[in-house]
């Protein structure tokens, strides 16, 4: 009895339980819908209110679905490649397809003399229309593509002519851009480093200025299939501010368009991006022009050295000389082997004949001076007694024989001469032996008993004195015509 009655208590007890349980259970429920049903109204007033502020704020919130950036579509598909055959051209048999072409020189790195080439780095861009590959966009949104699309589709060949080598930039990727617009027009861009030859003119080297040539022409494709044009005109040429080269100063970029003839194929159209390069010469006079014009100057100090210092003026011509030879070396061997004579060339060989002569002035003195002295010698031997002006306490010589005495030069005059060779300069150094004779012997003069006397006059300075004036202002007179015509 009293197990029954504790078993009821328990069953009394756990559907009280139960109940309770149930209760709360259907309290949180009713919270959570509540809750749902207020969070589902915020939302939707946070939406109506975002709406509102859309059309006046933001424009990109009212976007649409665009098929062009749906995930679902694969740009094959969209631009329905596989329906097309992309190995012809656009319009292929109709009228020549136009692509524009606009150019950004990114740099212009080297320009060689000697290998008559220069190198440019640039972006050239491309543009045409393709209508097969026109698509549908709702808000008229161009695709951008790399260079994976760009080996699918057509695209102009263009190469540069007279190019000796050039490539794409592929760090990290080939830099390939196309561009796709819905109306079927396409942007084709590549960063592209390329080294052409440039035929260039040393004749004025280095006061010269050169005008080098990039050209770009379609491979395959004449004039009667394609027609490539500058799309801008000269502001198709863009380039950037800080390009810079050393030894040149760039003065001006422009465009022209030609057609060229091939006698195989026919007319092609060809663009040309031409740049006018002017060298510095503030260089080649510190490296050139001033250690050879030093050089001919140091040639000229032998002029005032004494023709017998035998020892300095030689060397001193020798050493300008090789200097010289040294200088025209070392110019010639950073240029090409030309045929034609450069302004360079003319300079250096000039100073090098100044240079040259000045050591054959030398020995034009030395060797007057020795024809001299063996005309004295002879002199000397014909009398019998001669005196010079360097020893005039020498002994009187015999009274029988001759009849000698001591004189003074400015005296001559008012003696009868004998003879007189050579005449003195003002202000020259003059060497002057008097010979005074008793011209009584009938075998030296043919008369009896008249006193004479000899004067000679040896002015071997002569020379060095004029080439004092004439070499300074000969080379003087050079550099004005020189620099006049080739400034």
């Amino acid at each position: 009895m009293c197990t029954m009655q504790v078993d009821t208590v328990l069953v009394l007890f756990c559907v009280c339980l139960m109940g309770v349980a149930g209760r709360s259970a259907h309290q949180r429920g009713d919270k959570l819908e509540t809750y749902k049903q207020s969070r589902s109204r915020r939302e939707t007033s946070r939406m109506d209110d975002g709406g509102a502020h859309s059309k006046t704020a933001s424009p990109i919130l009212k976007r649409g679905p665009d098929m062009t950036k749906s995930p679902m579509t694969k740009s094959e598909q969209l631009l329905r490649i596989d329906d097309h055959d992309f190995t012809m051209r656009p319009a292929f048999g109709g009228p020549p397809i136009p692509v524009g072409v606009d150019v950004q020189v990114e740099s212009l790195d080297t320009i060689s003399e000697v290998d008559m080439d220069f190198t440019m780095t640039l972006y050239l861009r491309h543009y045409w229309k393709d209508e097969r590959l026109s698509f549908t966009s709702t808000n008229n949104q161009s695709m951008t593509f790399d260079s994976r699309l760009a080996k699918k589709i057509w695209v102009p060949d263009m190469f540069f002519v007279h190019s000796k080598r050039s490539f794409i930039h592929d760090t990290t990727t080939d830099n390939v851009m196309l561009r796709v617009y819905p109306d079927g027009n396409v942007l084709y861009s590549l960063r592209v480093t390329v080294t052409a030859m440039c035929n260039m003119d040393l004749s004025r080297f280095p006061l010269d200025t050169q005008t080098c040539s990039l050209e770009i022409e379609s491979y395959a494709y004449t004039d009667d299939d394609l027609m490539l044009y500058w799309k801008k005109g000269n502001e198709s040429l863009n380039t950037d501010e800080r390009i810079s080269l050393s030894q040149f100063l760039i003065q001006k970029f422009h465009t022209t368009t030609k057609l060229a003839f091939y006698s195989s194929t026919g007319w092609y159209n060809r663009l040309y991006i031409h740049f006018t390069l002017r060298r510095h010469v503030f260089f080649f006079l510190l490296q050139t022009y001033f250690p050879a014009t030093l050089m001919v100057m140091l040639s000229w100090v032998s002029f005032w050295i004494d023709r017998r210092a035998v020892p300095a003026r030689v060397p001193l011509g020798i050493t300008t000389v090789l200097t010289m030879s040294t200088i025209i070396t070392g110019v010639n061997a950073s240029m090409p082997r030309v045929s034609y004579i450069k302004a360079v060339d003319i300079y250096l060989w000039v100073s090098f004949v100044f240079v040259f002569l000045s050591v054959i002035e030398y020995a034009a003195v030395n060797y007057l001076s020795t024809v001299q002295e063996r005309k004295e010698r002879k002199l000397r031997e014909r009398l019998p007694c001669t005196c010079g002006i360097g020893n005039p306490d020498d002994a009187m010589c015999d009274p029988q024989i001759t009849g000698y005495t001591t004189m003074d030069v400015n005296n001559i005059g008012n003696y009868g001469t004998a003879g007189n060779y050579g005449m003195p300069e003002n202000g020259g150094r003059q060497e002057r032996m008097f010979a005074q004779v008793v011209l009584g012997d009938p075998q030296l003069t043919g008369q009896v008993k008249r006193p004479g006397y000899v004067n000679i006059w040896i002015d071997t300075h002569a020379i060095d004195k004029y080439s004092r004036m004439v070499f300074p202002g000969s080379y003087v007179l050079f550099n004005i015509i020189y620099w006049s015509i080739y400034s």
